[in-house]
């Protein structure tokens, strides 16, 4: 409803407006008019409305439909007009007289300032939900600063006739103490946080109790929490629950720390073992294959030598037979009984020209194997190393067994080794002897085209 129109010239009657420095909700009285019941709500023709940046005028009256309320935001300044009061129909003669047209309630709101009000919640219970037999006592202390932006729902929410801030103001504190009571009891078993860590947790538990307890205030007491300081969390630390609390985590966090080591000694035992099994079955395998490559190239040569032997017995029953077939050629008489027969001495000659050739060409084999025997280059030399994993030590290994285990990464330039003559344990990358194990580093590729 427009109750004012814009400022005229004549004389003002009253100056509706608020001159506090500090306040959330004032309440306008006629100049003179004090404690009156409808004088102190008479608004009179010619009187103006100033309404700063930042204040709510809230005009209540009262209508056949009830009571009605009006919301003008400033800044405003304007004159009353009596054509803007439809309620003066029927005493608009009186206006004139000077007497009041019309009849209302002016409260002015503070929506620009910031309302602080300092608590202290005195010492309560606090449980750590491990430890339920050990009650430790807290007390909080701090700020919360609040203002008012819902205006309709504030009005709805509070009295505005002898609304005073003070009585205002303790309810909030009464409210405050209540729900960071609830919150903080609350936050070592909802957010795991111990109570004997709760001091160094503040600003994590100032924002819990700041997230719970704005909505509160807003839909308690239609204000806006704008923030909340908690400035300290006191814990009684002379109270025996402390004592207690304090004597029983350390005990726990003690064995805690010792079972701790205890697994982390035992994996790396166990892990140490199972590189020590790893690195004997290695090497079994290792020496089993070369026993293996040495038993097969005995057999090689053992066939090799037998063949040899089987064309020897050969040959030899080749010229006994020969000499047979001569020795009768010479003590026959008569007949052709002692005449030497000639196919059995063309099958005798042809026998022992095949043994004889294949003694030769076996006996020409094994010297050619021996003359490329003699042509092959010398093996490596036998390397005797001994090696250190793992703080365990093992060997001495050969260069084979050294490239072996370099191909698996059981041996890399990292590994110590030793052998004889050397003064100190040194690492295998440092060793020029054992260079040729790990392979030259290729060069930088070639620029693209």
């Amino acid at each position: 409803m427009a109750l004012f129109g814009k400022k005229t010239e004549g004389g003002l009657m009253d100056v509706i407006r608020c001159d506090e420095q500090e306040y959330l909700v004032w309440k306008w009285r006629p100049s003179g008019e004090v404690n009156s019941t409808k004088k102190e709500n008479a608004i009179r023709y010619g009187s103006s409305l100033r309404i700063k940046d930042g204040e709510l005028a809230v005009f209540v009256y009262k209508q056949k439909d009830g009571e009605m309320q009006d919301f003008i935001l400033g800044p405003h300044d304007q004159t009353i007009k009596t054509a803007n009061f439809p309620i003066l129909t029927s005493i608009v003669g009186a206006a004139f007289g000077g007497s009041s047209p019309f009849q209302a309630e002016v409260y002015f709101i503070n929506l620009s300032g910031n309302i602080q009000i300092r608590f202290g919640v005195p010492y309560f219970d606090v449980f750590d939900p491990r430890f339920m037999d050990f009650a430790v006592p807290m007390a909080v202390r701090g700020t919360i600063t609040f203002n008012v932006t819902d205006y309709k729902g504030f009005i709805k929410l509070n009295r505005l006739i002898n609304f005073e801030l003070d009585d205002f103001k303790r309810q909030i504190k009464d409210a405050v103490t209540k729900y960071i009571k609830g919150v903080v009891t609350n936050i070592p078993a909802d957010n795991g946080i111990p109570v004997l860590q709760m001091e160094r947790k503040i600003l994590e538990i100032n924002d819990l109790v700041a997230k719970y307890l704005g909505s509160r205030l807003e839909t308690d007491f239609g204000v806006n929490m704008k923030g909340l300081d908690i400035a300290a969390l006191e814990v009684d630390k002379e109270a025996e629950g402390y004592s207690e609390l304090r004597k029983v985590t350390a005990e726990q966090t003690t064995k805690t720390v010792g079972a701790q080591t205890d697994v982390n000694i035992k994996n790396l035992q166990d892990t140490q073992e199972i590189n020590a099994k790893n690195m004997e079955e290695t090497l079994r395998i290792q020496r089993e294959e070369a026993q293996r490559a040495q038993k097969l190239q005995t057999e090689t040569q053992n066939i090799s030598a037998h063949q040899l032997n089987q064309q020897t017995e050969v040959a030899k029953t080749a010229a006994e037979s020969m000499g047979k077939m001569g020795s009768g050629g010479s003590g026959g008489s008569g007949g052709g009984g002692g005449m030497m027969d000639p196919g059995s001495m063309m099958a005798s000659m042809a026998m022992g020209g095949a043994v004889g050739s294949g003694m030769a060409g076996a006996v020409g084999g094994m010297m050619q194997g021996m003359n490329e025997q003699k042509q092959t280059p010398p093996p490596p030399p036998q390397v005797q190393y001994n090696i250190s994993v793992n703080g365990q030590q093992s060997g001495p290994f050969g260069w084979q067994q050294l490239q072996q285990m370099v191909q698996s990464g059981q041996f890399t330039k990292d590994t110590y080794v030793w052998k004889q003559g050397m003064a100190n344990w040194e690492l295998a990358g440092n060793v020029q002897e054992l260079s040729s194990l790990f392979g030259a580093v290729p060069p930088p590729p070639p620029p693209a085209p």
